[in-house]
């Protein structure tokens, strides 16, 4: 009788050119390179030189907040650098492309089938730009999502790469509505702090530079939630990232139309809703982020069980002050590199904690074991610089020592010290039998601060060899815990 094997077959299939990845790299630089061309030309031509020169002064203004923003998001489980340059060049380029395309020729349709330009403006500001622009923004989010499976693993990273893609749609449009507001400037003569120029960017770089990115966080946060759901939750899955697309353009012709409520309307959306929405989403993220912190803690000590990790490094590589402390001492004894050795450490444990902890729930692929291997080595080789900096930075972290409180005369007998032998700070008996040893007073040294065990002079196997998630097998279970 035929059985199936336990591990899959490769089977070796020729490549067509198309497949290969320089091919694509170098399709999607191209692709990116002629939509900032022709974005740039675009702008250019509305603004005029000087008028674009001194909107890409002012525009490029608020880019480094907000991308030092996000990225302090995403320090638990940093993302590699080349998605956050692909989604900003998607957004300022490909996007913004798209948008400024879209949103013309719809408007001018509109204009012409109802013969009311005006109405024509409203709608498209309200209908056809929310629809538009948030579908171009939400691409980058899709193609990340698809190809860069194993960077996209929560909600901080729909959150990070679809800030950072709105992060840079902002940019080319601030561009376009700073140049245009000096332009009319230099035609009416306004100058100072009651010019068009100075009101624009006020309202659009003061007020509201996290608009286009708090829009754009609602299809990232759908598509976090997405990849955290398990293959059983195929309709989950299928469903939240229209969602939060939807969400995100509801939200952005709210604010798009919040100048047709009144004269005071648009205050009063931003005071009612843009600024709590704000509160809220951040607080969400901030919150996810102490949750990846608490997954790091929980699914480290299975690998100090096995003799990967040191018992110190769980607790330190869940602290997100300890994790800086550790670098500053890296820094200081082993210079750069060795700063940069500790933060790949970090990293590559990290990602370890949430491989794991994707296998228990049963959403790991098939290179579970694979991938496993290869985050081990890298810790494996890296621990000469990162194992005494994390220890270090356990013990500066560590909670103080209990304080014993002091115990009073009379409870060591029903005489003053003294009445039945020598006074002693401890005598041997109480009113209840033998008091305990001197000892049992002192204060417990921290987990930090005990000797750790030796190393193992060599790597040692993987701690779960017998789990692979693409087999019937169970997944592994922690001594002390009971299978149901």
């Amino acid at each position: 009788m035929a059985t199936c094997p336990p591990y899959p077959i490769h089977v070796h299939r020729h490549t067509h050119w198309w497949q290969r990845t320089w091919v694509r790299y170098g399709a999607l630089i191209t692709l990116l390179a002629l939509s900032g061309l022709v974005i740039l030309a675009l702008v250019r031509e509305q603004t005029g030189t000087q008028g674009f020169l001194v909107g890409l002064g002012l525009a490029v203004l608020p880019v480094p907040l907000l991308v030092a923003a996000f990225r302090w998001l995403d320090r638990v489980d940093p993302g590699p650098w080349r998605n956050l340059l692909f989604c900003f060049a998607w957004g300022a380029c490909a996007a913004a492309l798209i948008a400024i395309v879209a949103n013309s020729f719809a408007t001018r349709w509109i204009a012409t089938a109802t013969a009311d330009p005006a109405g024509a403006d409203t709608l498209g500001a309200t209908v056809i730009a929310p629809v538009v622009e948030e579908s171009a923004k939400a691409a980058a989010v899709l193609l990340v999502f698809l190809f860069r499976r194993r960077d996209f693993t929560g909600i901080v990273d729909g959150v990070v790469v679809a800030g950072v893609t709105a992060t840079g749609f902002a940019f080319t449009e601030n561009i376009l509505y700073l140049g245009t507001a000096f332009g009319t400037d230099q035609l009416t003569g306004d100058r100072g702090i009651a010019s068009v120029t100075a009101a624009t960017f006020f309202v659009r770089v003061v007020m509201s530079p996290f608009a286009h990115p708090l829009f754009t966080v609602l299809t990232g946060i759908g598509f976090g939630i997405a990849a955290l759901s398990t293959g059983r939750h195929r309709l989950r899955r299928a469903l939240l990232p229209p969602a939060g697309l939807l969400l995100a353009m509801g939200m952005h012709a709210l604010w798009n139309g919040s100048a047709a409520f009144g004269e005071y309307g648009f205050f009063a959306v931003y005071a009612a809703f843009m600024v709590p929405s704000f509160g809220l989403l951040t607080w969400l993220v901030i919150w996810t982020r102490q949750r990846e912190l608490g997954t790091v803690r929980a699914e480290l000590p299975a690998y100090v069980a096995a003799g990967w990790l040191t018992p110190a490094e769980p607790y330190a590589l869940g602290s997100m002050r300890a994790r800086r402390l550790a670098r500053q001492y890296a820094r200081r004894h082993a210079g750069k590199e060795g700063a940069r050795a500790v933060a790949r450490y970090e990293a590559c444990a990290t990602s370890v904690a949430f491989l794991r902890q994707r296998g228990r729930r049963g959403r790991a692929g098939a290179d579970f074991t694979v991938r496993e291997h290869q985050l081990l080595d890298a810790l494996w080789h890296l621990r000469g610089v990162a194992r005494p900096a994390l220890e270090h930075a356990a013990r500066a972290t560590a909670p103080p020592a209990p304080v014993p409180r002091p115990v009073p005369p009379w409870a060591y007998g029903y005489g003053a010290p003294g009445a039945y032998g020598p006074a002693t700070a401890h005598p041997p008996y109480g009113p209840y039998g033998p008091n305990p040893p001197h000892h049992a007073y002192a204060p417990h040294t921290p987990r930090a601060a005990q000797p750790l065990p030796a190393r193992p002079p060599q790597a040692p196997h993987s701690p779960f060899p017998q789990y692979a998630p693409h087999t019937r097998q169970a997944p592994y279970t922690p001594p002390g815990r009971y299978r149901p």
